[in-house]
């Protein structure tokens, strides 16, 4: 953890081979005795259709860590790079220092992330030690973390930018299907089951419509906000977590009530929560069935943010066929 030589930053401590003081795992689980978190996070691309996965994470926060090299003046911006082969260019990430260094009230910190649920980060997952960086998605919170870099460019450095994406752009909130019938006979019910990723946003419930199948929604009302749109069922919180935690429960976090155990708040932002409906008996054609959700500011998905690259929130639209 150095400070950038190609700007004016004053680090008074820095942390490195050179100096033979670098940040080793020793020290940084010395750090996790006091400071150590825990917490539940989506791990998810910009623009992947579908989340990765969520897990349970637990690390020390990066401020934790900076504070170790006693910054002085001209630092505003932190950037973090990946361990990386020789003579190949490492994928790297920034924040501003400010948020790094704090949150608002009921945020969760950026850490450095030594744990996935309950177990030392495989190597898959970017262990030992990755950033992990709340309501971001994954280019921000990188694998394998090697150097930590403060500057005082304003400007960041991401390598996702390089792929003509918005580096700064907080997760968004949205729905899919995860098990979605493509024929079913007619009168008779189906459950139709899918996940809802909760995004800076917040979450207020998630709705479904099944509409007679067409080839394209009429151009002037591309978000499908006439169609028929009813509550489906967000699930409550699961009693076994899964995972791999011990007996699926979960051990203390920033999200959950310490004398209960229980979620703080349902559903958790920046996670994955699963809903369903049982689809009444429907007549023999072809369908379309559609998904959405809406935000906790009421906001229907796919606004406000409709622009790719800044995050994929597209309506999830499945063709159902009804056989009789």
């Amino acid at each position: 953890m150095i400070p950038d030589p190609a700007s004016n930053s004053v680090v008074e401590q820095p942390l490195s081979l050179a100096r033979g003081n670098a940040l080793n795992w020793q020290a940084l689980m010395s750090l996790a005795e006091k400071q150590a978190v825990r917490f539940m996070h989506v791990c998810n691309c910009t623009n992947g259709q579908d989340s990765f996965h969520m897990s349970l994470w637990e690390g020390v926060p990066l401020r934790e860590v900076i504070s170790l090299t006693n910054p002085k003046e001209n630092v505003r911006r932190v950037y973090y790079q990946s361990h990386h082969q020789e003579n190949l260019a490492p994928f790297q990430s920034s924040l501003p220092l400010s948020q790094v260094l704090e949150e608002p009230p009921g945020q969760l910190p950026v850490i450095l992330a030594y744990k996935m649920n309950g177990q030392p980060i495989p190597a898959s997952h970017g262990g030992p030690v990755r950033m992990v960086v709340p309501g971001a998605y994954g280019s921000k919170s990188i694998k394998w973390v090697k150097r930590v870099i403060l500057t005082n460019d304003h400007k960041s450095n991401d390598s996702d930018a390089e792929l003509n994406n918005d580096p700064e752009n907080p997760m968004k909130t949205r729905a899919r299907f995860i098990n979605a019938p493509k024929e079913i006979p007619s009168g008779k019910p189906a459950v139709l089951t899918g996940m809802a990723q909760v995004g800076v946003s917040g979450l207020k419930k998630v709705q479904y419509c099944i509409d007679p199948h067409r080839q394209s929604w009429p151009a002037e009302d591309p978000y499908r906000t006439k169609a028929n749109w009813r509550d489906a069922s967000i699930l409550p919180p699961p009693t076994d977590w899964g995972g791999g935690l011990p007996g699926g429960k979960l051990p203390p976090t920033l999200q959950t009530d310490s004398a209960t155990g229980k979620p703080i708040e349902w559903p958790l932002r920046y996670t994955i929560v699963h809903w369903a409906v049982l689809l009444p008996g429907l007549r023999p054609g072809s369908y379309d069935v559609c998904c959405r959700t809406i935000d906790g500011n009421g906001i229907a998905q796919p606004l406000p943010r409709t622009l790719l690259r800044t995050g994929f929130n597209i309506l999830h639209v499945v063709n159902l066929v009804v056989k009789s």
